[in-house]
């Protein structure tokens, strides 16, 4: 039972005696699910609209089951600022048709406003990039890591990419390749599984020498998963997430995909899927997140050095994890989990990501038995693009509530 924006009830009995007007919607043979929290987008607002906006990206999130999301600072301007933060927020106040929040990016100069944060519940959190990718905010001053490891209680996430090693792989092949144009399949021997280690590596370190909250962004390597303990989330210090993409895809489909999923960090080997799958399974791994990060198609079928990284992500996401139920490589408890439960409990957001009574009504119907086949007049990002053009998933999202609002149908009728 909804009222306003709540769950006021849950129950298995009888539909007698409620109250006048209420609307029953008839869920048989379908899944409840609260709301996806996807704690890692990139929505490109302010200044880059032309790639996505706050309102063509949220309607995409809602339509895939997204009811919360976490956006990044690497707009343009940039998120570093309390001034530019309260803009971003306004900015969502009129275009958002889902939650949201928004993460304070952190710089060689700005560790002293970002401490100033902890007290105005304005950002979910810190955003650093150790490696630099869209947008270029690379952090590479120690001492001011080392000044905001050591002050801040706020939840710092990390994009973890060894800098030198990346720029030294980079150097390398565009000698190796000054003569002819190289593909996309380079990528994940630039970004190597050595240049996420190391960095990985060096920021664990640092948190646990000041006993730091670090989530690790967006894992990619098998050899980084023996970095993470299994234990339950809520007792962990140091947590991590991995991207549907790195769980969906691996080095193979550069043959087919291209540049269409190039993405920081890249997309790697057979064996690092199978290892992150296994990790998410056995819980070193705490979160999904998509990393939704959309750029124009022209931008992405430039040549290899000049095309931008990021993939569009965020419709197909729960589609992406629950065709992997479906081959037995992870359970709907699990995806619960990770896309719902556990984001609301790193990120501490009361009332959100559980069916409980007394929580929001952010809820999700998904249709087991009828297939999606994705095309171009179905997707709606901005971009009007995904690597998953023309893939057909087992499942189908038919409604998403936020709030106890509908905010998106796909009508049982249609075709």
């Amino acid at each position: 039972m909804v009222e306003g924006n709540k769950i006021t009830r849950i129950e298995n009995h009888s539909l007698d005696n409620l109250p006048f007007d209420t609307e029953i919607i008839d869920c048989e043979n379908l899944l409840l699910l609260p709301g996806v929290i996807d704690s890692h987008v990139h929505f490109r607002q302010p200044g880059l609209e032309y790639k996505a906006d706050m309102k063509s990206e949220s309607t995409a999130a809602v339509a895939g089951g997204v009811t919360t999301i976490f956006d990044m600072p690497n707009t343009n301007p940039p998120t570093i600022s309390l001034h530019a933060l309260r803009d971003k927020i306004k900015m969502a106040e009129a275009s958002m048709l889902c939650n949201y929040k928004f993460f304070f990016g952190i710089t060689n100069d700005n560790v002293d406003e970002a401490l100033r944060l902890a007290d105005t519940n304005l950002a979910c959190g810190l955003k650093l990039f150790l490696g630099s990718s869209t947008g270029n905010m690379l952090v590479d001053n120690n001492n001011s890591l080392e000044h905001l490891f050591a002050n801040t209680q706020m939840v710092i996430v990390a994009h973890c990419e060894d800098e030198q090693r990346i720029r030294e792989n980079t150097l390398l092949y565009r000698e190796r390749f000054k003569d002819k144009e190289p593909t996309a399949a380079i990528h994940p021997l630039i970004r190597d599984t050595e240049a996420c280690y190391k960095s990985s590596s060096f920021a664990i370190d640092l948190a646990k020498k000041y006993n730091t909250r670090l989530h690790i962004a967006h894992l990619t390597t098998e050899k980084e998963i023996s970095l993470f303990s299994s234990d339950n989330i809520k007792r962990k210090k140091i947590t991590c997430e991995v991207s549907p993409s790195h769980l969906w895809f691996c080095d193979e489909d550069y043959v087919e995909k291209g540049n269409l999923i190039k993405c920081n960090p890249a997309i790697k080997t057979v064996n690092d899927r199978s290892a992150l799958r296994k990790a998410l399974y056995d819980n070193r791994i705490d979160l999904i997140a998509t990393d939704h990060a959309p750029h124009l198609l022209e931008e992405k079928l430039k040549p290899y050095f000049n095309a931008p990284s990021g993939i569009p992500s965020i419709q197909h996401s729960l589609l992406m994890m629950l065709e992997l139920v479906k081959e037995n490589v992870l359970t709907y408890e699990q995806i619960v989990e990770k896309m719902s439960h556990n984001p609301a409990i790193l990120f501490s957001l009361n009332g959100r990501g559980f069916i409980r009574e007394g929580y929001f009504a952010d809820i999700v119907l998904v249709n087991p038995s009828r297939k999606m086949l994705i095309t171009k007049d179905n997707i709606l990002y901005k971009c009007k693009w995904s690597p998953l053009l023309h893939t057909t998933f087992s499942n189908s999202i038919e409604r998403t509530f936020v709030n106890g609002e509908q905010v998106f149908s796909n009508l049982m009728d249609k075709n």
